[in-house]
């Protein structure tokens, strides 16, 4: 199939096309593949939406952001002293393979992401685990060796979705690539490398989250995703109705998407993803305080959320989201922009204005390097701030990375600035990331080291109450913004983009992951 939009013809096959008269598929987009599909052994998001549908977790993620709900496991308990989790499972979950789900599934699962050879990088997710035991096939004993406040809802994460063991020995290194055995409500069927993923009905399956109306199975009998990384194409393919969703709509046609009467646009709410400007402090050019403050308040984020991203990001002057779990609402106000404030905190760090408008202190000019990738929203926000940043007399050397080897670049550490956008749970999720000081120099890329943060983020991570675990998030919150150790600067705002024909659509937020299971999905 051929389509076309403002002069762009873009050839599309249609997925699905050679099934049987009458099999009912869902065909969908995303821009980018990933490497494999074994969710312990990656942070990479595009691993994780395809998991979430094929796999499943004890615990799934309510449509609030906040709320962990029953799923593999139906109810919990927890020791007094906050560091044994006592799940009762349920007796009636099979995986694709036919395979009956027991306890042993679990204890297997979290003894291979906690195994070193496994390379887990986020199995710290998990918590710091002493003992699993299975007292029974459907009861799971989780010992802590400290307690974890944030247990539950890190269990909603793809990195700690359940494994079939004799999957994983029988595939060994091609497990997430040729297979992989779920109890979701779909099945891995095939995966074409850069080109499609198929993903097939899960015809047992009836054990879905209450958020979901449909328990199972799914109202399709495939799901083929197919990889489109051109922009144009992906809008041209949902113009045409050549597809039927796609979270991946480029933000700059989001608006014509609103207005064409074949799409639905929904955007997920609430979505916590944080598009931030980091300083390694350890850099002199960066190292006092004020010279930071000056720079985040300097900038018009609001221009930024309308003029480049067309209305279709927040203004952020906070780190954590209002809206995510254990923001401290005191935190705001501790960035405002004032450009003449700016100046004069350059000012008084003693960076004076040079003949060339640039300032300079000691014989250095004022022109730190920032490092980012030159993919997404970001190259063109650091052109905005760049200019912004003209008017206080600091010109930032720009450098963007090919995704390839942004990463890589960035282990190097030479730069005083760099950017990401961070998809995160809650306050703790982002706070124990990257402000603990053993996470340096990745993702702790400030080379933050703080005696008292760490300790505050270790009492946050072991508070047995809400009220504590709030208290000392906040208290690193606090800090951080005081200490201006990141330019916040928009919240990304993230949209499902479906036909009209689509019913029951619904985009969740998890990890960047607006389709999540597909349950209430229709024609």
């Amino acid at each position: 199939m051929k389509v076309c939009l403002r002069g762009v013809v873009v050839a599309l096959s249609v997925a699905g096309a050679s099934l049987p008269v009458g099999a009912q598929t869902l065909n969908m987009m995303k821009s980018i593949d990933a490497p494999h599909y074994d969710a312990q052994r990656t942070t990479w998001s595009p691993t994780s939406d395809i998991v979430n549908m094929f796999q499943d977790t004890l615990v799934a993620l309510d449509w609030d952001g906040k709320t962990p709900i029953p799923y593999l496991a139906k109810s919990w308990t927890v020791s007094p002293d906050g560091k044994t989790y006592t799940f009762k499972l349920r007796d009636d979950v099979t995986f694709c393979s036919g395979k009956k789900f027991t306890s042993a599934d679990v204890v297997y699962t979290f003894k291979r992401l906690k195994d070193p050879e496994t390379k887990a990088p986020y199995a710290w997710r998990a918590g710091n685990i002493k003992e699993l035991r299975a007292p029974d096939p459907h009861t799971v004993e989780y010992e802590l060796v400290e307690p974890y406040s944030e247990l539950l809802l890190q269990l909603t994460m793809y990195t700690n979705a359940i494994h079939n063991q004799q999957s994983v020995e029988a595939l060994g290194k091609d497990y997430g690539i040729k297979g992989a055995d779920g109890t979701g409500p779909w099945c891995f069927d095939q995966w074409q490398p850069r080109t499609q993923i198929v993903l097939k009905r899960h015809d047992a399956y009836k054990w879905g989250p209450s958020m979901y109306q449909n328990k199972g199975p799914v109202k399709f009998e495939r799901l083929v995703i197919k990889i489109v990384p051109e922009d144009s194409a992906r809008v041209a393919a949902m113009m045409s109705g050549a597809f039927d969703v796609t979270n991946q709509f480029p933000a700059q046609f989001i608006a014509q998407a609103k207005t064409a009467p074949m799409l639905q646009v929904q955007q997920a709410k609430p979505n916590f993803q944080l598009l931030y400007f980091g300083y390694k402090i350890t850099r002199p050019m960066v190292a006092d305080a004020r010279v930071r403050e000056a720079m985040s308040i300097a900038i018009n984020r609001a221009e930024i959320a309308k003029g480049i991203l067309l209305g279709n990001a927040d203004p952020a002057f906070t780190i954590v989201d209002p809206d995510a779990l254990d923001h401290d609402p005191k935190t705001a106000g501790l960035v405002k922009e004032d450009l003449e404030r700016a100046k004069k905190l350059l000012d008084e760090a003693g960076w004076k204005v040079g003949a060339d408008g640039v300032r300079e202190k000691d014989g250095i000019k004022l022109q730190p390097k920032v490092y980012y990738t030159a993919a997404g929203n970001t190259p063109r926000v650091a052109e905005a701030i760049q200019g912004y940043l003209r008017r206080i007399g600091v010109q930032w050397q720009l450098q963007p990375w090919d995704s390839t080897i942004a990463a890589a670049k960035m282990a190097e550490q030479d730069y005083e600035i760099w950017s990401v956008t961070v998809p995160y749970l809650s306050a703790g999720d982002l706070m124990n990331i990257y402000f603990d000081s053993r996470n340096i120099p990745t993702p702790n890329r400030m080379n933050w080291k703080d005696a008292e943060t760490d300790e505050w983020l270790r009492m946050g991570r072991m508070a047995l109450t809400e009220a504590d675990r709030a208290k000392y998030y906040g208290l690193v919150q606090h800090k951080a913004m005081r200490e201006h150790l990141w330019m916040p600067v928009l919240n990304i705002n993230m949209h499902l983009v479906t036909n009209k024909k689509v019913k029951g659509a619904k985009p969740h937020m998890i990890y960047q992951n607006t389709f999540y299971k597909g349950l209430d999905y229709s024609f």
